[in-house]
């Protein structure tokens, strides 16, 4: 066998990321099987955004945007950033991005350096561990609590000496909302240093009653230090579209703004008029996909409640349950054994060492393919339990 050239060799860092990322190459759910896997709502995304990206085309809008975003998208984002005393968010603020993912790159290759420690609350957004690795930063998991908020004195004792915090509010995996009083006791954490908070707010639309969700932009020990990232994809059922963005600091978003254009160029300029459109939707449109969560999210504690060997804190925001359960085997392979049994799921320990024990259960997926496939869920886990 002929020895690989130096010049095909993958780079240290993808080498370092293929050691130690637990994200899985996602594929669609094979003949006969139900998904509970994919965080991708599966409603159509709203009419008007479609006919807004089509007469955009027609228009002739079809060659380079600004590089930053359309000014007019960027000034309609600015004006629905939450208020800031002392400063006018303005178009100059934000950066449209390739959906979160390229915000959250962004931010981090412009922010992180080798050696720097990053503080990740775990289990969370397995994507954020990987950038940090990307960037030769050091990801320093912090577990949460039992009923999965924060663990204030373990981050107490985790920060220092940080260069930054990640944290998704509401949560992906745990469908946890951090509150208002969480948002500030972490200000409080931080008060003197110079961590740098990223405050992942793509579900910030899916809250549950008797929560209540506060953007990190909204404490004011946070938002001079928070870099606030977003998407379209949730809220508006676009996730095939790839519109996200990001404000905070200037300096930090002036960065970003320099690393998106390096990787990315500027963005599909019809599919920045499509979400203007979206912006102008009225709060019905998304309040009905809310009302359809909510519903899917009772039909989940309704079935898994009271299971034996199961448990569940029930999910107080985004479309995702993370089951834990007694069955004596890891999370990957149960997550296989569920796969062969006609229904996907995230093995838990995709989102950081607290996350074995686990699995993550989407319901952006049909009532009818949620039955089946909780159904089949305890009838596998239940055998397995007693096997």
């Amino acid at each position: 066998m002929t020895a690989m050239s130096p010049a095909m060799k993958p780079a240290f860092r993808v080498e370092e990321l293929r050691r130690g990322s637990r994200r899985p190459a996602l594929a669609p759910a094979p003949p006969g099987a139900v998904s509970l896997a994919m965080g991708e709502p599966d409603f159509p995304t709203p009419q008007p955004v479609i006919e807004a990206a089509a007469a955009a085309l027609r228009d002739g809008h079809t060659h380079y945007a600004d590089q930053k975003g359309l000014r007019q998208l960027r000034a309609a984002l600015a004006s629905g950033l939450p208020a800031h005393p002392g400063r006018t968010w303005t178009a100059d603020d934000v950066v449209v991005t390739h959906g979160a993912t390229a915000a959250l790159a962004a931010v981090v290759l412009a922010t992180v350096g080798p050696g720097d420690h990053v503080v990740i609350p775990e289990p969370a957004y397995s994507l954020y561990a990987d950038l940090v690795v990307l960037a030769g930063g050091e990801v320093d998991f912090v577990p949460l609590a039992p009923d999965l908020h924060w663990d204030l004195d373990a981050l107490a004792a985790a920060l220092p000496g940080a260069t930054m915090m990640i944290f998704s509010n509401p949560s992906n995996p745990t469908g946890i909302v951090h509150s208002e009083q969480e948002l500030k006791a972490l200000g409080e954490l931080l008060d003197g240093s110079g961590v740098l908070v990223v405050s992942d707010e793509a579900y910030h639309r899916l809250v549950y009653p008797g929560h209540a969700f506060t953007s990190a932009l909204a404490v004011e020990s946070l938002r001079d230090r928070t870099v606030y990232v977003q998407t379209f994809s949730k809220t508006y059922a676009m996730t095939g579209w790839r519109v996200g963005y990001l404000t905070g600091p200037r300096e930090v978003v002036d960065a970003a703004a320099h690393v998106h254009r390096t990787l990315n160029g500027s963005l599909n300029t019809a599919v920045q008029y499509a979400a203007l459109a979206a912006l102008d939707l009225p709060d019905s449109v998304v309040d009905a996909m809310v009302d359809s969560y909510r519903r899917r999210r009772e039909l989940v504690v309704e079935q898994l409640s009271g299971v034996p060997g199961l448990h569940l804190v029930p999910p107080e925001g985004a479309f995702y349950g993370f089951l834990r359960y007694d069955a004596g085997r890891d999370s990957e392979a149960v997550a296989r054994e569920l796969a062969e049994g006609k229904v996907m799921v995230r093995a838990g320990a995709e989102y950081g060492p607290s996350g074995e024990g686990h699995i993550r259960i989407s319901f952006a997926a049909s009532e009818d393919d949620l039955r089946t496939g909780l159904a089949r869920i305890v009838r596998h886990l239940g055998v397995a339990r007693s096997g």
